[in-house]
Order: C-alpha cells, then sequence, then structure tokens
C-alpha cells in the first residue's frame, strides 16, 4: 500500500505545486489522480518516486517513510514509475531496453534471463519482435516495452503517468486492458494519473480528483459513474 500525507512539494523551494495533497492506493487497486492540467498530478508522481524533494508531509510504502530513501532505493522496495513521455532508447533492441530494467540487479544474470522469459510471456508480441529496434515499432507496442522493462524489478506499486498520451484511439483500450490485468493477475498496485478520464474511470476503483494543487474530492469509482464532477475540473 501506497499513502501520501499531507504533501508540499514544487520545483522551487518557496513554491509548492501541491498544497497539503493526501492519498491511499490500496495493494492490488487502481487509483486514478484526475484533474485539469497544471494541478499537479505528474508533480505528485514524481514526488511519490523521489524525483523531487517534499517541503513538507510524507510518503509511506508499506507503512515506511520514504522520505530520503534515494530512487533506486525506492525501486528495490518495490516502486516503479512509467512517464508520460515515450522512454524507449528507439535505437535499442526491445530486449535490450527490457534489460536495461534490470539495472539494479545487473550482475545476476540468471535472474535477468528469468525476468526477461516472464515479460515475453505477458507479451508474446515482444518476444516476436525481441531483436527489432524500439523506435520500428508502434506506439502502443513501445508502451508495452516501457512497462515490460518496469516489471523487470517485480514491483509492488507502479506510478503511471499518461499511459494512452499521444496514442491513436484505436492503441487506448490495449493499454487500458494491460494495466487492469496487472491488477487483476498479478496483484500490482496502479496508481494512475490520467486526462482520458472515461477509459480511466473504466479501469479505476478509486478515484482521486486535484484541483489547484488540492485535493477537491474522492471516492470510490461509483461514485463517478456520472462524471459530472469529474467533467467539471476536466
Amino acid at each position: 500500500m501506497l499513502e501520501v500525507h499531507d504533501l508540499y512539494v514544487g520545483y522551487y523551494k518557496d513554491l509548492n505545486i501541491l498544497q497539503g495533497v493526501s492519498i491511499r492506493a490500496e495493494q492490488a487497486k487502481v487509483t486514478a489522480i484526475l484533474g485539469a492540467n497544471g494541478v499537479g498530478k505528474s508533480t505528485l508522481l514524481k514526488a511519490v518516486y523521489g524525483f523531487l524533494t517534499p517541503n513538507g508531509g510524507d510518503v509511506l510504502l508499506e507503512g515506511r517513510s520514504l522520505l530520503g530513501v534515494p530512487t533506486y532505493q525506492r525501486i528495490q522496495m518495490g516502486l516503479a514509475y512509467v512517464p508520460q513521455r515515450p522512454s524507449v532508447f528507439p535505437w535499442m533492441t526491445v530486449e535490450e531496453n527490457l534489460v536495461l530494467g534490470a539495472w539494479t540487479f545487473r550482475r545476476d544474470k540468471a535472474r535477468i534471463q528469468r525476468k526477461l522469459e516472464e515479460n515475453f510471456a505477458r507479451f508474446p508480441v515482444l518476444r516476436e519482435r525481441r531483436r527489432s529496434r524500439a523506435g520500428e515499432l508502434s506506439g502502443g507496442m513501445q508502451r508495452m516495452v516501457e512497462l515490460g522493462r518496469t516489471l523487470m524489478t517485480d514491483p509492488k506499486v507502479i506510478l503511471v503517468d499518461e499511459p494512452t498520451a499521444g496514442l491513436a484511439k484505436l492503441l487506448t483500450q490495449e493499454v487500458y486492458q494491460l494495466l487492469a490485468r496487472l491488477r487483476d493477475e498479478e496483484g500490482i498496485t496502479i496508481v494512475l494519473v490520467d486526462q482520458d478520464i472515461r477509459n480511466a474511470l473504466k479501469i479505476a476503483d478509486y478515484v482521486y480528483v486535484l484541483d489547484l494543487g488540492r485535493n477537491r474530492f474522492d471516492g470510490p469509482v461509483e461514485e463517478f459513474t456520472d462524471l459530472k464532477k469529474a467533467f467539471w475540473t476536466a
């Protein structure tokens, strides 16, 4: 379980983008963070992952504070992050991109091979394209590579920022189905930042809406079925 308590954070010490945000992401659930551009959704993920240092508040993973813990140790503790912008290395092969996800245990060749095989079992199409350069793949397949690379470390919690940004509509459903499978079949906790409100609500279990760096409201996804609150902030 991931918890954020009363978090204040920004890109400058005296200018907080987040002003007292709190969230709770339950195990094996999809927690969606929604809101308009600029309200601090991506900033929240960066602070949780360790890219930004909070000016106040706390972040806990399974009850342990992450304050002061470097990002590489957060990865070892079971935290992973899929950024909004494409993050594959286009000149490298699919397999080489996946192996990069094993950097924290790069000397353990047996474990790397085992994790590769697990990923190829999850995403059979990547096995077929393992020798292809990642830059030759479709946007949806590149997202598979990014998720596969993330899964090399056996994460307990995955932070996903705008998973279908820039993808064609035909590919978006495939990406959301992948995220739902990781929750349902592997018990992974997913914190999803998204502006695709309709699709996010289809797979979410719990929803938080942020407004100007603060919690606006939250509740089980059933409370958002009419979309009125969600669209009001979009």
